[in-house]
């Protein structure tokens, strides 16, 4: 009877069991499930080679190991307009389901939220993710100026780099507005690399950016001693600069340096609205829509990558400071700036307006040529040795003008040992044309 009884259950189990009545298997992790297997597009709202670009490479590098599924990640540079272009797509045609993010300009949010012609998304309705740094801007100018102190340029008139709606253009109007300098813009540069080398040709005699993407950029010709900053943008004083002497731009927001029509109080308050725009350093940001859950477990890894020591010996290695800022930190200064009264704004943008003629730039493309060391995704990415460093070059199958021993070819015949000469903007950038032998 016993045995009857044992046997009748074991079959009743059996029958459960095969009816899918059993016990249900352990939940599985919804954000694993989706990004398994997955890729997740890195959008750079900015060119090749500047401190945006390096930031974004270095996160695509060590983020995937924090995300739940682990996907793998490309990226793809889509300069513009200060980050417009790349912050315009990712929120109005890419996908809005986790798998697209923007690195973009701090002052993209700000250009925004003030009105200006372009954007076509809300910044305060983008999902920021995080920062790996708070940043602090700088003006410099070429010691072929005879300028050591920001004093000088009230009185002599400097030819500034622009390179977009960004710290490069946005700084030296705002002083010339505000406090009275002297400075000349000269528009046009693609990004801040070839805003870089205007200064080093001696097109132009100063720019402004940040410090930290400034000394990396500048390489040899600052500490060489061609060109030292001025003056140091921000909320507060940079260590660095300080030390060094450079005063910060609220020194000089003075009863007798701001213009007819402003307060000092005013002035102040324009400047503390547009410089909380550097506490959010290199932001990064998917699009409104994407599901919650998914923008958590990013928040989530951008946190966790900022402490990884990997990612810690990547920075280091690119010369690289890194100071988190995280995804609610940087939400909660773009909906304060969102809040800003309207004619706050209107006033704020129309100081940020240069005022005067602005040059603009006859960029001049660049030639350098050496042997081919790597090619990479088809043929898509060249790299030469050019005296002893390796720079690489864009080739784009439609804009690209590709010859192998003087006859058209396609890009993926170029090969390892040949000898290459590119032409283009910068190291970095698009090639208009890539000459070979070999």
């Amino acid at each position: 009877m016993n045995w009857l009884s044992t046997s009748s259950a074991l079959a009743l189990i059996g029958a459960v069991i095969g009816l899918g009545l059993g016990p249900a298997p352990a939940t599985a992790d919804p954000i694993a499930d989706f990004y398994k297997g997955k890729r997740i597009k890195m959008i750079v709202g900015s060119s090749p080679g500047g401190g945006y670009a390096t930031y974004a490479r270095m996160v695509t590098r060590h983020l995937g190991r924090y995300i739940p599924g682990k996907p793998r990640f490309i990226v793809q540079n889509m300069d513009g307009a200060g980050s417009i272009v790349a912050a315009n797509f990712v929120a109005n045609v890419a996908p809005k389901d986790g798998t697209i993010i923007a690195g973009l300009q701090r002052n993209v949010a700000l250009v925004q939220i003030m009105g200006t012609k372009g954007p076509k998304f809300r910044a305060e309705k983008l999902n920021w993710l995080g920062s790996m740094a708070s940043e602090v801007g700088v003006c410099v100018v070429d010691k072929r100026t005879g300028i050591k102190k920001f004093d000088e340029v009230f009185t002599k008139v400097v030819e500034m780099a622009g390179f977009g709606p960004n710290d490069s253009e946005i700084q030296p109007a705002l002083f010339n507005n505000t406090l009275g300098t002297k400075f000349q813009i000269v528009k046009g540069y693609p990004g801040s690399t070839t805003g870089n080398l205007s200064l080093q040709r001696g097109e132009t005699n100063g720019l402004c950016q940040s410090w930290s993407s400034f000394k990396e950029i500048a390489g040899k010709y600052y500490t060489e001693g061609n060109v030292h900053p001025i003056i140091q943008l921000g909320l507060k004083p940079d260590p660095e600069l300080s030390k060094m002497g450079v005063p910060l731009i609220f020194d000089y927001v003075t009863k007798d340096r701001v213009q007819p029509g402003l307060t000092v109080d005013e002035v102040r308050s324009h400047f503390r609205l547009l410089f909380a725009a550097k506490a959010m350093g290199r932001p990064f940001a998917m699009a409104p829509g994407v599901p919650k859950a998914r923008v958590a477990a990013l928040r989530k890894a951008f946190t966790a990558t900022a402490k990884d020591e990997k990612f810690l010996a990547d920075a280091k290695k690119q010369r690289r400071e890194v100071s988190l800022v995280t995804g609610e930190e940087i939400q909660d200064i773009v909906e304060k700036m969102a809040a800003t009264p309207k004619t706050t704004l209107a006033k704020l943008d129309d100081l940020m307006k240069f005022k005067g003629v602005a040059k603009i730039a006859k960029v001049e493309d660049m030639k350098h040529t050496g042997k081919v060391t790597a090619t990479k995704k088809g043929g898509r990415r060249i790299v030469i040795d050019h005296e002893g460093k390796n720079v690489t070059a864009k080739v784009s199958g439609s804009r690209t003008k590709v010859t192998i021993n003087g006859k058209k070819a396609k890009r993926k015949a170029i090969k390892v040992g040949m000898t290459c000469t590119f032409t283009y903007p910068a190291p970095g950038s698009t090639a208009k044309g890539v000459d070979c032998k070999g």
